[in-house]
């Protein structure tokens, strides 16, 4: 299974300087956050594979209209092809207002409290990405 992951910075190669085969080769594409709406919609359109997402710690209008065609899978479990994806979106907490900024309790309390199989389920068939890094031992 190929992926393009993408976060943050809109690449041209994708985006602006767009050609038919530069999607062609992916089978699943997904957001790591903070791209905007139409970006992401012209990936989802343009590649007709799908997209999932999880919200950067700038994407807030995302809960009021979030990006057609593409799968929100923050804080969820979503299954592609027998792996296992798990979302987790947000950032380090580095102010006091933001909807998707976590400590790294929080994060691990998201992680754990709600998966809990997911810290001794074996590692094959399972990937989980987040814009929040993930650090130290709780985390293995």
């Amino acid at each position: 299974m190929k992926i393009l992951a993408v976060s943050d910075i809109e690449s041209r190669y994708y985006y602006t300087w767009y050609h038919p085969d530069s999607l062609k080769e992916f089978d699943l594409i997904i957001s790591c956050g903070d791209l905007s709406r139409a970006c992401l919609e012209f990936l989802v359109t343009m590649a007709n594979k799908p997209l999932l997402y999880v919200p950067g710690n700038h994407d807030d209008e995302f809960e009021k209209n979030p990006p057609e065609g593409c799968v929100c899978i923050d804080g969820r479990i979503h299954t592609f092809q027998g792996v296992r994806i798990l979302g987790l979106g947000g950032s380090y907490r580095y102010k006091k207002e933001g909807k998707y900024m976590y400590t790294e309790d929080q994060m691990r309390r998201r992680i754990f409290g709600r998966y809990p199989s997911h810290r001794t389920d074996p590692p094959a068939g399972r990937l989980r990405y987040s814009g929040h890094p993930c650090a130290g031992p709780a985390y293995q």
